[in-house]
Parts: C-alpha cells; structure tokens; sequence
C-alpha cells in the first residue's frame, strides 16, 4: 500500500512477503544499509505480530511527527517507526518485541522517502534479493494473528470487552497503546 504523505513531504510503502528466510533479509539489510540510510529508510517487522497496515502506517506518522517536532529517540525514521508499532520507547525491546527473528517466516516492511522512485528501486532490490514477490494479504487479521498480538502487546480480556463491538478492535488498541507512547514524552 502507498501513501503519500503531504505534511511531512514523504512517501510511504506498507507491505509485506511470505516465505522468506531470515538469513536473506539478514543480508540485505547488511548490504544495503548505506543505501537505505541516503535515499530512504527501511524497516523490517515479524508480520506476525502487525495488527494491520494501519498499524505501521500510524508508526510511520508518529515517528515523522516525533522528528519535526525533535522529540525523536532515535536517529533514523525506520527505528523510530520501530519505537512507535513496537509501543516501546527502548530500542533493544523494540526489536525484541516486533523484530524479525530466525524463525520468522513472514515479513512486514515499511519504506519511507521523499521520492516515490527511491521506494521503487528499494522495493524492487528487495524483491529480486528475498526471490519472492510482495504480498500485502499477510498484513490482514486472522484469528491466530490476533491472539499472537493481544499477548504481545498485553491487551486485557476487560479492554476487549470494553472496545466498541467491531471486528477492529485489537487493531483499534494496539493504535491506541502508539498514541500513547506519543504521550510519554
């Protein structure tokens, strides 16, 4: 999914890819840090644990507000995108928390530039490196997604039940817990 977002004057790419392995992620990231770092930031996610693309794209808001305001924590849009879907404001637990890890099969990415072309040359790098093409359908609930992100970000049975009647509602309160992380400034 693509937005453009008009007030930060950036580009966003949500999406995501199945079956893939970390050790090539791994060594994409190694290889193209420069890259990323001059042209566009990129960061990976366990898709597992991502509520929804509403989920990063609420980050990515979050974070690109935290950097014209200067009340970033880290140096880079893609971590602080990190800090805001993880709903952590430590790095290390960031990552733990919605990282990719050796088993992670399925991956969430976020990719973040001033221009559109520089999100399309890096989404189609990635694309050739992993050898596999982009899937946005893993991004959607499911049942086990769901149970898998209510532990993770320790949403209770009380707040369910107190979250208006609708099929969203853990998308609604993981979105809810990075609006507050804005907060904790």
């Amino acid at each position: 999914m693509q937005y453009h977002i008009e007030e930060y004057n950036k580009h966003i790419e949500i999406t995501g890819y199945k079956n893939i392995t970390f050790q090539k992620t791994e060594t994409f990231l190694k290889t193209h840090r420069k890259q990323t770092t001059q042209q566009a930031d990129i960061q990976f996610f366990d898709a597992q644990l991502i509520a929804s693309p509403k989920h990063l794209y609420f980050a990515a808001l979050n974070a690109l507000q935290a950097f014209q305001n200067k009340t970033n924590t880290s140096k880079s849009t893609a971590m602080e995108t990190m800090l805001y879907a993880s709903a952590e404001r430590q790095i290390q637990k960031a990552i733990d928390r919605l990282g990719i890890k050796p088993q992670t099969q399925t991956l969430a990415i976020i990719i973040i530039a001033k221009e559109q072309k520089h999100i399309e040359d890096l989404l189609r790098t990635l694309t050739e490196h992993i050898g596999t093409e982009p899937d946005e359908t893993i991004l959607e609930m499911t049942e086990e997604k769901e149970t898998k992100i209510q532990q993770t970000f320790q949403i209770t049975h009380t707040e369910l039940e107190t979250t208006a009647n609708n099929k969203a509602k853990t998308v609604d309160l993981v979105i809810e817990r990075i609006a507050l992380l804005a907060t904790q400034i």
